[in-house]
């Protein structure tokens, strides 16, 4: 299967460089990336933390001057950009990285446009840029290592008092997110089943990104979808196991359906 050429456009105004590593791997094992650019003004000081980081990902920057104090030129020199690239036409999508609403209507043009748009930006970005996407990566979710080693360090300095209340309060969120999941999977499998009732696991993970852009295995702490889909044994599922090689227990394909 032939990969995808992705152009990797970077709004450095509303995002941290040491999210870098994951930004690139992420879109790196979706394709390849034609185009890496990243906007800014390069001569303010609060882009020196970039600076080290551009030749090591092979990240052009583009320079954008701010002509007028409190306005973001970077967001216009962004999309002038990625227009100039979509009538190209040498990419099938686009990774747009920023926490700014702003690029909203610039993702739902590229989709009008027939390309893949994946963004990417931390939790607080606004739900209309998510839902414009065809997939969002939420990179303090999967690649904020110092907010990970901050929580760890949190945890041990903890009391047990303090520790068992936060580890119930984490179980009660856990079961809270995993019924909220369920019941998207419920909808899913009612809708696409076949007639006897179950699904391929592969083809629900194809409709849940479909449905919902910001959907990732990783946001319920797994790193592939099949073992989260095995825990809705305990939400009402029941999954099976179809092994493909007698001789191999690993290789398998996995269906689920509701129970009856």
């Amino acid at each position: 299967m032939e990969e995808k050429n992705f152009a990797l456009l970077i709004d450095a105004d509303n995002t941290s460089s040491k999210y870098i590593k994951t930004i690139v791997d992420e879109i790196t094992n979706m394709g390849i990336t034609t185009y890496r650019r990243i906007y800014g003004d390069w001569n303010s000081g609060n882009l020196s933390a970039w600076k080290e980081t551009l030749l090591e990902h092979s990240i052009v920057p583009v320079q954008q001057f701010a002509y007028t104090t409190g306005k973001n030129s970077t967001d216009s020199a962004m999309i002038i950009d990625a227009m100039d690239i979509l009538y190209t036409g040498n990419v099938d999508g686009f990774c747009l990285v920023s926490s700014d609403s702003d690029f909203t209507r610039l993702a739902q043009r590229l989709r009008e446009g027939g390309k893949m748009v994946v963004g990417m930006g931390r939790k607080q970005t606004p739900n209309p840029f998510v839902k414009a996407c065809n997939q969002f990566k939420y990179l303090d979710v999967i690649g904020d290592a110092e907010k990970a080693e901050k929580t760890e360090k949190a945890a041990k300095a903890a009391t047990a008092k303090t520790a068992a209340a936060k580890k119930s309060t984490e179980e009660k969120k856990r079961r809270e997110q995993m019924k909220d999941f369920a019941e998207k999977v419920r909808k899913i499998a009612v809708e696409n089943s076949e007639d006897d009732g179950w699904i391929f696991a592969g083809r629900v993970g194809s409709l849940l990104q479909t449905k919902y852009s910001d959907f990732d295995s990783r946001n319920y702490g797994y790193s592939k979808l099949s073992p989260l889909l095995e825990e809705l044994s305990a939400y009402g599922f029941k999954t099976e196991k179809r092994f493909l090689n007698d001789k191999n227990p690993n290789s398998y394909d996995l269906y689920i359906k509701v129970k009856d």
